[in-house]
């Protein structure tokens, strides 16, 4: 987990306001009964398939998205829980907190008493622990996958590099296109200049956000005015670099003219598990109401409260957090595209490897790249155990920022893209974003396929099958230096990926030239180099 650069005295003031606030501490969810006990997923064996009517539980936009893209109408997924099930539970004392039909399980805090009564229920298949019971409240500088602070950043060059021209050109700006946002809060929204048009343009309501939801406070229905953690702001920060842009011509996202949905699933000054089926639920929601694209810069992995809720670094592997399962079954089941921040953990030696529900194979990850084009220190890599690219892709983003806002950054660049091709579905923009990369067809666990090119993906997507492979090559050398020459004056550096095999990364440097040549040596057990020269890739296959 990575730290919110904030002071102390700040944090201190502000867990004094809010211990004394107890109607907004218990609206949280935070009472002393639930932190004494334990936080579960109870899995269900069966569902009432029989008397199940899809145009009773999906959205009209839903149902055009299934049959726009051969997705099938009736999903066992989509069911509702048998009622009678949940009234069992309720009747052995669970206190019940979310439904997943995509799961066809619930979450509830039980006590150990209820936990040996509820393993004995014939229509439970299996329980699972979310966390441990959580001890007294106490504020945390942490926030998954974020590093934030209160100084305003330039992040033109993140679309500059990324060609928000060609997108301008063709009045590509996410018209049309309705994402959904699962955040820790998005307090001093409707005051952020960047995000005005989101509720009034030319002095008429927008009415841009379609809907919202506080899963930590369900009768919350103002997330702007209320600020009710340190951290409630980080989703509109996010918002922004989705759709921001001001009158005066400062654009900080692609997707201007979209539409959200919004929810509040993270409790920013703590970190527990617990809030996993928050982030699960909303996922659903989002999905029933014909979503198509999801963006998330949250993360589970380790650093948590209770330090029994850590996850193993072994277990980011796509399949062991139900977060990562609710992930797939989205991208395989239901369509979505869903953009999730790699996370911030790639100085920390003890875990460096992304965060579920990144590691998913079903989630595009992304990671974050320095101006120089190197991986910037913090932004986590991909688990050398896994068969799949993570990240997928990277984008340039103030240092320090975090990949929390390097994945909104191509959530709108992915907006565009929809918009341009509505037929287009969620693998074949989830490929193209990939192919229109820097590297592409290399690829490492730094910085993925690199970072996306609005004129390549256009491309893609239009069926030229070779413009992403335009400017890439392969040589093979014998010995341990290749040497080629500089082309002008601006050629002043290359960027390089040595790797231990076709994707791993052991180094990575630059390399300026000498006397107008670009040397590059091998490194210790290197079998290839990536080099990055003028957007042409070399890869250096070394014998």
């Amino acid at each position: 987990m990575t730290k919110l650069h904030t002071s102390f005295a700040f944090y201190f003031a502000f867990l004094i306001v809010f211990i004394t606030n107890n109607k907004v501490f218990a609206q949280n969810h935070l009472g002393k009964t639930d932190r004494q006990q334990a936080k579960y997923w109870i899995f269900l064996q069966d569902k009432a398939i029989d008397s199940y009517d899809y145009r009773k539980h999906l959205s009209e936009q839903t149902i055009q998205n299934r049959l726009n893209f051969n997705l099938p109408l009736v999903q066992f997924t989509d069911i509702p829980l048998k009622q009678t099930y949940i009234s069992s539970l309720h009747q052995v004392g669970a206190k019940t907190v979310c439904q997943s039909k995509w799961l066809n399980a619930v979450s509830a805090y039980l006590t150990d008493e209820q936990l040996v009564a509820i393993r004995k229920l014939p229509f439970v298949q299996s329980i699972q622990m979310i966390s441990q019971p959580t001890q007294a409240f106490a504020a945390k500088k942490e926030i998954a996958q974020t590093e934030k602070d209160k100084d305003k950043r330039e992040y033109g060059s993140a679309l500059e590099q990324m060609e928000v021209g060609t997108f301008v050109s063709e009045n590509l700006n996410g018209n049309g296109i309705v994402i959904g946002v699962i955040d820790a809060g998005y307090y001093g929204a409707r005051e952020n200049q960047y995000l005005a048009h989101l509720f009034t343009e030319n002095g008429v309501p927008s009415n841009r956000i379609l809907g919202m939801k506080d899963m930590l406070n369900p009768e919350a229905t103002d997330q702007y005015t209320m600020q009710r953690t340190s951290s409630d702001d980080h989703g509109t920060t996010v918002l922004q670099m989705i759709t921001g842009y001001s009158e005066k011509g400062k654009q900080y996202g692609f997707a201007s003219k979209a539409k959200f949905y919004l929810a509040r699933t993270d409790h920013g000054d703590r970190e527990f598990r617990a809030e996993e089926d928050y982030w699960i639920t909303s996922m659903e929601w989002m999905d029933s109401l014909g979503v198509r694209l999801i963006n998330t810069s949250l993360g589970y992995s380790n650093g948590f409260d209770n330090p029994k809720d850590n996850y193993k670094p072994s277990q980011m592997d796509g399949k062991t957090s139900v977060v990562s399962k609710g992930v797939q079954i989205g991208a395989d089941e239901k369509g979505l595209l869903i953009i999730v921040a790699a996370g911030n953990e790639g100085s920390d030696y003890n875990w460096e490897i992304i965060s579920a529900p990144a590691d998913a194979k079903g989630a595009l990850s992304v990671g974050a790249v320095e101006r120089n084009g190197l991986k910037a220190s913090y932004s986590s890599i991909g688990a050398e155990s896994l068969p799949y690219t993570k990240p997928n892709v990277s984008c340039i983003v103030q240092v320090s920022a975090g990949t929390s806002f390097s994945a909104p950054v191509i959530s709108g660049f992915a907006a565009c893209l929809m918009q341009r091709y509505p037929k287009a579905s969620n693998k074949e923009l989830f490929s193209a974003i990939e192919q229109s990369a820097t590297l592409y067809p290399y690829t490492n666990n730094y910085v993925g396929f690199g970072v996306p090119r609005a004129s390549v993906a256009i491309k893609v997507l239009s069926g030229d099958t070779k413009a992403a492979l335009k400017d890439k090559k392969e040589v093979k050398v014998k010995g341990s230096e290749f040497t080629f020459k500089k082309t002008d004056e601006t050629d002043t550096k290359v960027v390089i990926f040595h790797k231990k095999n076709a994707t791993i990364v052991s180094d990575q440097d630059y390399a300026t030239p000498k006397k107008g040549k670009y040397r590059i040596s091998k490194k210790k057990n290197a079998k290839r180099s990536t080099v990055l020269h003028q957007n042409k890739i070399i890869e250096i296959i070394w014998e």
